[in-house]
């Protein structure tokens, strides 16, 4: 008598390849903007703690730029950036919205918001 064979089939194994192989491809072509988001959340974050002292719009515009320099920063530039006070804190914020593509035409909209107050 002959026992049933148990494992994972040529079929199987192929879909989840496939599977795998469609994933890892999303998240490699998505890592970039998210590295890059954080690149900018950290220098909104710096420059925020740096200047709580109180600076110029215009110096933290400045800060921003040799931030983005240094980081490689292309999304955000320095004129994109929202600068406040409330209660008596500086908060910087940089919203922006990304662009991926994928495959052909098919692409990803990402919305981004990078806020020193969180």
């Amino acid at each position: 008598m002959r026992k049933k064979q148990l494992g994972v089939g040529l079929g199987g194994l192929m879909m989840g390849s496939v599977i795998v192989i469609v994933v890892a491809m999303v998240g490699i072509k998505l890592l970039p903007s998210y590295i890059e988001f954080f690149a900018i959340k950290k220098a909104v974050n710096a420059i925020a703690s740096e200047k709580a002292g109180g600076a110029s719009v215009a110096e933290i515009r400045k800060s921003f730029d040799a931030r983005s320099a240094i980081d490689d920063i292309t999304s955000v530039r320095a004129a994109d950036l929202e600068i406040t006070k409330e209660g008596g804190q500086l908060v910087i914020a940089a919203r922006y919205r990304k662009e991926v593509g994928l495959v052909g035409n098919v692409g990803v909209y990402i919305d981004f918001a990078a806020v020193s107050k969180e």
